[in-house]
């Protein structure tokens, strides 16, 4: 039995083992939101703000995104998984944000104008300012609608909250929407390969196990007969010996 219950083992974590390492991965950020949170607009801004989180949180462009003070996150669902962006590619309005609607702003925040976005160009230094140095360009124009929420996640809370594998079909079938600014474009490209390499490896590891757990059954099933065949060969090696023995005596 320790035997099948190995080959089951090995066959869920031969799975996992064939993603490759440099795929991208989610990461946990401790950050757990219960229910579908409510999502208020950013005044001149097409961003939404969670008023009752205390966590600096928001929805822009088909994705949510959070920042824990150092690093910004992304996820297509409001509870994650959550997968790190890079501070070059977190879109221009995300960073236009003003200072009043980060809940939990971090230290170096302190002393600026709650009303202006943040000196990403200070904190981040001259190399993004560099290569970032548009964020600040450019007025919002009117025409610049925000993404429709994706409020049929509302339906999707505690043990009802779907695994990684599930939310991309989900996601497929309740919301019809294709980001506009360019670098929301690829974290959302990024995020549907994920999730199709999530779904892909949740399907392979469903078809280890019920392989895995159809041998166990097979061997089982053996198990009576190879007991009844081990016991026929005793009692035919015992029938040779009382043979072998009546002979010797007589």
């Amino acid at each position: 039995m320790r035997s099948l219950v190995t080959a089951v083992l090995l066959a869920l974590a031969s799975a996992t083992a064939a993603v490759p390492a440099s795929a991208a991965v989610s990461v946990s950020i401790g950050l757990n939101i219960p229910a579908y949170p409510r999502l208020v607009g950013v005044p001149g801004y097409p961003v939404y703000y969670a008023p009752d989180l205390n966590a600096n949180y928001f929805f822009y462009d088909g994705l949510y995104w959070y920042f824990d003070g150092a690093s910004w996150y992304d996820s297509p669902w409001y509870n994650g998984p959550w997968t790190i962006v890079d501070p070059f590619y977190v879109p221009t309005y995300i960073l236009r944000v003003p200072v009043r609607y980060y809940h939990r702003p971090p230290a170096w925040f302190h002393g600026w104008n709650a009303g202006y976005a943040p000196r990403w160009h200070e904190h981040w230094g001259h190399d993004w300012s560099q290569r970032r140095g548009d964020w600040q360009r450019g007025e919002v124009h009117a025409s610049t609608r925000p993404a429709p929420l994706p409020s049929y996640q509302q339906r999707y809370s505690g043990n009802n909250y779907p695994s990684a594998a599930q939310q991309a079909e989900i996601h497929s079938r309740q919301y019809n929407y294709h980001p506009r600014e360019q670098v929301a474009r690829q974290r959302y490209a990024d995020h549907a390969a994920l999730q199709q390499q999530q779904a892909a490896q949740a399907q392979q590891q469903q078809t280890n196990r019920a392989a895995a757990l159809e041998q166990m059954r097979n061997q089982q099933q053996q198990q009576p007969q190879q007991r009844h065949e081990q016991r026929e060969q005793r009692h035919e090696q015992q029938r040779d010996m009382s043979g072998r023995a009546w002979g010797a005596g007589g």
